[in-house]
């Protein structure tokens, strides 16, 4: 009984309780309702004031846009009005000048009226007169035509022929006067010093212990140094100096610097000496082409292809008969530039060409041409203008001249090489001798290197160890002496010494 009144006491507390938990969750429920509702209300409120204050934003911006739109209508139509008013005057401008225009045009049409009945009055007069000249001469009109012209014609020929023989010797007179005033102002407007190139330079040294350093043990150093620059070293008792002597200046040039830069470092034996001379030649090189660069620019000649820039570098270390073939090429350059000025020619042209007259002398490519020929083809080759190629072809007569430039190259050549001074035939004709000389041996087959030296008394020969034995040195030695007996002109006797060497090479890595 007791359990039974405890269940029912446990399930009327729970009931209770569940009543209270309801109840007090239902007030839970509007109370969160309640405030819902009112944060609703003041968002409501809050997003019709920003509606209401967004309105009235977008309608001023509207009215703004309105006014704007308003005054620019109104300028468009004062200026419509102006145009109009301004129309309106010209057209009014354009009445009065067509009145005006067309009273003209009435005033002479009636004097065209006037001249037209003139002009048949005088027609009838002027065929009575011809009738009555008739009748008085018993010659027609066009028989006395022809009389009259045939007269006038035998002495318009007389005062012709007069007229022009006169013309013919002034313009000869004169023609010879301005082609010296030409030739005189051009020689005297371009200054060029008087250069004449030897065949020896001398090497400045600090003091004379050198040179036992640069002959080296027996002699080994000194012939290095020649085998490898092909210039002969005469080491003398000429006081801090040695003298390197070789036809070829670049040759020397770089004995010189190789010379130098051997001094300076203090290390002097075979292999280093062939070590700087070949970075001596690179340099060289190198120099050759800015030298060829700074010619080009210094003289305002543009658009050179690279090659020729190379050649033109080269004629630093070329002469022609004594005279350095670069500054013989600069200076025959601005002789035709101020010789085609005056004949009204194209000066640029002319100095190009000028310039370039003579690459051929530097090309190794086909020596059996002429050099200007050669020059020509290689500009050609190198895109030149046509009027340039013949030019740089004709300036000796190999090649027919075609432009007006042509004869301007051959006259500025002839000019700069005419100089006191600045040429020396025998020079030249030494230095063709020693290149016949270094070629013959060359065409043997085996031979790598040949150098002229002594003047022309000693021929090396350097041949490759692998191509060529002990014996058949001696045979070629032998075949060069004869051949060089039958087919030269020289002085004296040629010592041809074949230099033929084995060099064993590894590495260690």
């Amino acid at each position: 009984m007791e359990i039974l009144i405890g269940i029912i006491a446990f399930i009327v507390g729970g009931l209770i309780t569940w009543t209270i938990i309801v109840k007090a969750f239902k007030s839970r429920s509007q109370k969160i309702i309640r405030e819902a509702q009112t944060e609703a209300e003041v968002i409501k409120k809050d997003k019709i004031l920003q509606a209401k204050e967004k309105f009235l934003q977008l309608k001023t911006e509207h009215e703004k846009e309105i006014n704007s739109r308003n005054s620019k209508m109104l300028n468009l139509e004062n200026k419509i009005k102006q145009k109009e008013s301004a129309f309106s005057q010209r057209m009014e401008e354009y009445q009065r000048k067509k009145k005006e225009v067309d009273s003209i045009r009435e005033n002479l049409n009636n004097q065209l009226e006037l001249v037209e009945k003139k002009s048949e009055d005088l027609d009838r007069l002027h065929k009575q007169h011809v009738e009555e000249l008739e009748t008085i001469s018993n010659l027609s009109a066009e028989e006395a035509k022809e009389m009259l012209m045939e007269s006038l014609k035998n002495e318009a020929k007389t005062e012709a022929m007069s007229y022009i023989n006169d013309i013919m010797d002034e313009a000869k007179i004169n023609a010879n006067k301005e082609a010296k005033r030409i030739v005189l102002n051009t020689i005297q407007r371009v200054t060029t010093e008087t250069a004449i190139e030897n065949a020896v330079t001398i090497f400045h040294i600090d003091s004379d212990e050198i040179k036992g350093r640069i002959i080296g043990r027996e002699g080994r150093n000194i012939r290095a140094l020649e085998a490898a620059t092909g210039v002969e070293i005469i080491v003398d008792d000429t006081p801090e100096a040695i003298v390197l002597s070789a036809f070829d200046p670049m040759r020397r040039e770089i004995a010189r610097l190789a010379l130098h830069q051997l001094v300076t470092d203090g290390r002097i034996h075979p292999a280093r000496i062939e070590e700087i001379v070949n970075k001596v030649r690179k340099q060289i090189e190198e120099e050759v082409i800015e030298t060829g660069k700074r010619t080009a620019i210094d003289l305002g000649v543009h658009g050179l292809h690279p090659e020729l820039i190379k050649l033109i570098g080269k004629m630093k270390y070329r002469s022609s008969y004594g005279q350095n073939l670069l500054q013989h090429s600069r200076e025959t350059a601005n002789l035709c530039a101020v010789m085609a000025s005056e004949l009204g020619l194209n000066a640029k042209r002319a100095k190009r060409a000028g310039l370039l007259h003579d690459i051929g002398k530097v090309s190794d490519e086909d020596p059996e041409l002429p050099h200007a020929v050669l020059g020509m083809k290689l500009a050609e080759k190198y895109k030149e203008k046509p009027d340039i190629c013949n030019a740089i072809g004709a300036h000796h007569d190999e090649v027919e001249m075609s432009t007006m430039i042509a004869p301007v190259i051959q006259v500025c050549d002839a000019i700069s090489g005419a100089r006191p001074g600045a040429r020396r035939e025998v020079v030249d004709a030494y230095i063709k001798r020693l290149k016949d000389l270094e070629s013959l041996a060359l065409n043997h087959p085996g031979v790598l290197k040949t150098y002229a030296i002594q003047a022309g008394r000693e021929l090396r020969v350097i041949v490759g160890s692998e191509k060529i034995s002990d014996k058949e040195a001696e045979s070629l030695s032998y075949d060069i002496a004869k051949k060089i007996q039958t087919e030269m002109t020289y002085p004296g006797q040629v010592k041809i010494t074949v230099i033929r060497e084995t060099r064993a090479i590894n590495y260690a890595k």
